[in-house]
């Protein structure tokens, strides 16, 4: 008999929560085949089985929340796939027994799990589906490779039929039904996530121990839009890629944070740590919340692999499949609220950093050009800063650098 723990995640993680199991009690397990998704503060793990064998119990409900080190279930290792079926009856039979053939002869309800097991969907609607109550083998999706999304757990939900129901099901279902409340008003409950209960948490813990400031400027993107226009298709087939913005701004934050160190920092008691690394971290927004993926050593990448880095960890976050180590050490952060639209926005700092670039959607705007007054694409940027280490002519200096040389590509390739 072998016991299946949490296994260790994180420096700075100790419990997640069961996402979905992936084997049932009975089920027929190999060495190193993942039996549970576990949804962690920052990603999904899925966790394997040490030992090849049967299940034969779970200590833990989806939904219940685990601690690393804890059992969660339990195989016995003395069975094979074919053990279970009694050899004096058909020992040739049993013999040439297949773990799909075992699947096959499971009872109704197991053999309705093992098929449910093996429902493809992302992380997200497997949520979306449980705190509705809904069976994701009853979901119907358009994806072409049968991927269940969280379009699709709508759509199934306000169909005229019934979602069906399991036990584990019901309760979240109940939590998340319209109540009246405020007058007689319908409203609806729903469970925050195990991230954005972190998120939540976090971004107060960062407002409540920083001294946070936010200094502005504005950038006339002319000249990097015409030669991002000049260059990209031949960018393009060079390296496979997409020139876009981001890896300007990136090298034109590195160019700053070598000018002004105390931005590329973090207080750690009474010391202040300076780093000597540029790793910086690129928002990325998902379903289930915004993550911010490090791009490693951008100092000494070029723009064709910083566009893709940055590419790579945004794939990898929307398909959920970013490690732990994606997420951990960054020494400065980017956010583009951009692309969604917005003009201006606050952007808030991330973790134990000091500093955070937000930039923002592009706008034609009317600006003076000496004694005319001309149309140009222009960005309003915002820098954030923690006040008890950065002080206000440092922070406007190193906004003021990114916006020259954004204004100056050319001059990226000296400073940068």
């Amino acid at each position: 008999m072998a016991e299946i723990r949490v296994p260790e995640l994180a420096e700075s993680i100790t419990e997640g929560t069961i996402a979905q199991w992936l084997k049932q009690p009975g089920d027929y397990v190999e060495k190193g085949e993942y039996i549970v998704e576990l949804e962690t503060d920052k990603v999904n793990v899925e966790v394997i089985s040490e030992e090849a064998g049967t299940i034969t119990e779970l200590q833990a409900a989806e939904g219940d929340t685990v601690e690393v080190g804890q059992v969660i279930a339990v195989v016995e290792t003395s069975g094979s796939p074919s053990a279970s079926a009694p050899k004096e009856e058909a020992p040739v039979q049993a013999e040439a027994k297949s773990k799909e053939d075992i699947v096959k002869e499971e009872p109704a309800q197991p053999k309705e799990e093992a098929a449910g097991s093996r429902t493809i969907a992302s992380p997200a609607a497997r949520k979306h589906a449980r705190e509705k109550g809904i069976d994701l083998n009853a979901v119907k999706t358009a994806d072409p490779l049968g991927r269940v999304r969280v379009q699709d757990i709508d759509a199934h939900q306000n169909a005229p039929a019934a979602p069906r129901k399991s036990p584990q099901q019901a309760a979240p279902q109940k939590a998340a039904a319209p109540k009246a409340q405020d007058g007689g008003k319908p409203v609806e409950r729903e469970r925050m996530s195990r991230r954005r209960q972190t998120i939540a948490k976090r971004l107060v813990e960062v407002q409540q121990t920083a001294a946070m400031l936010t200094t502005f400027n504005e950038i006339d993107m002319t000249n990097i839009m015409d030669l991002r226009k000049r260059k990209k298709d031949k960018f393009f087939d060079d390296h496979d890629v997409r020139l876009g913005f981001m890896s300007f701004f990136t090298k034109a934050v590195v160019a700053a944070l070598k000018k002004y160190p105390y931005v590329n920092a973090e207080i750690d008691g009474d010391e202040v740590v300076l780093k000597k690394f540029y790793d910086i971290g690129v928002a990325v927004s998902t379903e289930e919340g915004l993550v911010v993926p490090v791009v490693r050593d951008c100092d000494r990448k070029n723009f064709a692999e910083i566009e893709g880095s940055i590419m790579d960890m945004a794939v990898k976050a929307r398909d959920n499949k970013l490690a732990l180590a994606d997420l951990q050490g960054g020494s400065f952060t980017i956010t583009n609220g951009g692309v969604f639209g917005s003009l201006l926005s606050t952007p808030i700092l991330n973790g134990s950093q000091v500093g955070i670039l937000g930039m923002h959607t592009i706008q034609r705007r009317p600006i003076a050009v000496g004694d005319a007054v001309e149309i140009r694409p222009m960005m309003y940027v915002a820098l954030s800063y923690d006040h008890r280490i950065i002080d206000g002519k440092e922070a406007v200096g190193f906004l003021k650098m990114v916006k020259e040389l954004i204004e100056n590509p050319e001059d990226l390739l000296l400073e940068g």
